[in-house]
């Protein structure tokens, strides 16, 4: 364990129930947590809620499944107390229509979650990048993002 990992993570259904108390509107999206590890989260989106009136995922959604990620590293990971990761800016590349259920995946390396909690434990803050991949059923990719975060303490 490093000097930040003091209690067990916890489980994606747990995330999945703060999440939808937190922000009700992910809740009647349906995101639903699914991974939840130190290094890689991963949350989905099912289609039913979340089509749109050509038949294919409604971009805002995609863009919501993405975006959330940055914030269940704040259960898993970048745990520092009076601190929480925010969203500063996030680019989407649609690359093609997702007609089913979606999900997307990040993944922070060790040395760069040790460097953001050092920086922001140090200075109050630490800006970090985080990239995300989203597909669907079959495994196509169907969106990418590249989310600009800052963990700040408050």
């Amino acid at each position: 364990m490093t000097e930040h990992e003091t209690s067990p993570l916890p489980s994606p259904a747990d995330l999945t129930a703060y999440t939808h108390r937190v922000i009700p509107i992910l809740g009647a999206m349906g995101i639903e947590v699914i991974e939840a590890g130190r290094n890689d989260v991963a949350a989905r989106l099912p289609f039913g809620p979340n089509g749109n009136h050509f038949g294919s995922a409604y971009a805002g959604s995609l863009f919501t499944v993405a975006e959330v990620l940055g914030g269940i590293y704040a259960s898993t990971s970048l745990v520092l107390e009076g601190a929480v990761p925010l969203v500063k800016r996030l680019e989407i590349d649609y690359r093609r229509p997702a007609n089913s259920d979606v999900v997307s995946r990040a993944t922070l390396p060790d040395e760069e979650i040790e460097r953001i909690l050092a920086e922001t434990a140090a200075n109050g803050k630490s800006d970090f990048q985080l990239s995300a991949e989203l597909t669907d059923e079959s495994g196509t990719v169907v969106a990418t993002t590249l989310g600009h975060y800052q963990m700040r303490k408050f």
